[in-house]
């Protein structure tokens, strides 16, 4: 009786103190019910479950599907299509960086639909303040321009601070009128502002895709890998067009020099990404090398850009966003090719905050810095098709 006695009392004791740890770890007990996990009894996680399937740790992944040795737990292996589509609605470690471009592609393209109904196309007959494109992007700093109903812009390139009321529409409508009578008023061509955000988009959408089908086999693994690649490329290449094609507009020399140089550049980027070595983890830099080289390459025609309109505002203001575009590419690389913070706390950003995402994140807001600078150059060559 008084051994009955004990270990109902050492059971009693057990039960209590689970029901402690749960309390005092209340992140790890949420994250195994989000995940579908099971409590051995020793109150540790056991095999965690999403969409009908494990989630496996990185040693029990195969080879093609091991990128990042200190990511440690929550892989999806060699799954269905089904159930891999199914999964990013679930959590595990590619859960972020799935949404994080994803929700960036819907942005680019509310932006490109924004863009579309804000910018006049060259045979827009609607006379629309250009200032309105401060709906688009919530800046309310960025220039103004007016649109004639010919379709000419004239731009006022001075920035208006949003709490300061100045009536110019008045102004603006007259020399917008004076434009129309004349036979120089037109706008300049679109297509290099639109290249960019489509190539913004299909990099986005590509490494979401990538993200969450990769762990299907290796065979999809290896074309979506490559896919991504691309998209990289894409993204930088296309970055090139606006800021080529608007700033030397006028010259067509260098404008068709640096066009065609970068998308060679693009090119023989995408070739080489089809070498199947080209994926092994342990040329994670070469990788981050080669796409940082192509942006760096954007250095040329910037540094250019100021020497020849150095004295135009637009020019500076246009630079100031490829800094910063850059600053934070340059920032993505370095956490992509350092795998930091994981590198530091194996397993601990296995699902939130590891290199990878911080990397998606850096690339999006580099890329909508990249936007603004875009528009500042359709309304300064609206405004000014050739002059210095």
């Amino acid at each position: 009786m008084a051994s009955t006695v004990t270990l109902l009392k050492r059971r009693t004791t057990t039960i209590r103190m689970s029901d402690v740890a749960a309390v005092v770890s209340p992140t790890s007990t949420m994250t195994s019910l989000l995940l579908g996990g099971t409590k051995g009894a020793g109150g540790d996680v056991g095999k965690q479950r999403c969409c009908g399937h494990d989630l496996v740790g990185y040693d029990a992944l195969p080879d093609f599907l091991k990128h990042n040795e200190f990511v440690l737990d929550y892989y999806r292996s060699e799954w269905p299509i089904k159930q891999a589509l199914l999964s990013a609605f679930a959590l595990h470690n590619e859960t972020i960086n799935v949404w994080t471009h994803l929700i960036g592609f819907f942005v680019f393209l509310a932006l490109t639909v924004c863009a579309a109904t804000m910018v006049p196309m060259e045979t827009s007959v609607v006379a629309t303040p250009a200032g309105h494109l401060a709906n688009c992007t919530g800046n309310h700093t960025a220039p103004t321009a007016y649109y004639g109903t010919n379709g000419a812009a004239v731009a006022m390139q001075a920035l208006l601070p949003h709490n300061v009321s100045v009536s110019v529409e008045p102004e603006l409508a007259a020399a917008a009128a004076a434009l129309s009578s004349s036979s120089a008023g037109h706008m300049v061509t679109r297509w290099p502002f639109y290249a960019y955000l489509c190539g913004a988009m299909f990099c986005l959408l590509m490494s979401s895709g990538c993200h969450l089908l990769s762990c299907h086999s290796e065979h999809a693994c290896y074309v979506l890998l490559r896919l991504d690649y691309a998209g990289i490329t894409g993204l930088i290449v296309t970055s090139f067009y606006p800021l080529v094609y608007y700033t030397f507009l006028c010259d067509p020399f260098y404008r068709d020099l640096y066009l065609g140089a970068i998308t060679v550049f693009g090119a023989a980027a995408v070739a080489v990404s089809m070498l199947p070595v080209f994926e092994a983890p342990e040329l994670r830099w070469a990788r981050a090398a080669l796409f940082a080289c192509m942006a760096a390459s954007g250095l040329v025609p910037i540094v250019h850009k100021l020497l020849v309109f150095g004295a135009r505002p637009e020019a500076v203001l246009t630079t100031g966003y490829e800094v910063a575009m850059g600053a934070f590419y340059l920032a993505g690389v370095v956490v992509y090719g350092a795998r930091v913070p994981e590198r530091w706390l194996p397993g601990k950003f296995d699902l939130f905050g590891h290199s990878h995402q911080l990397f998606h994140a850096l690339v999006i807001a580099g890329a909508y810095t990249h936007y603004h600078a875009g528009l500042v150059y359709l309304s300064w060559r609206d405004m000014d098709m050739c002059s210095r």
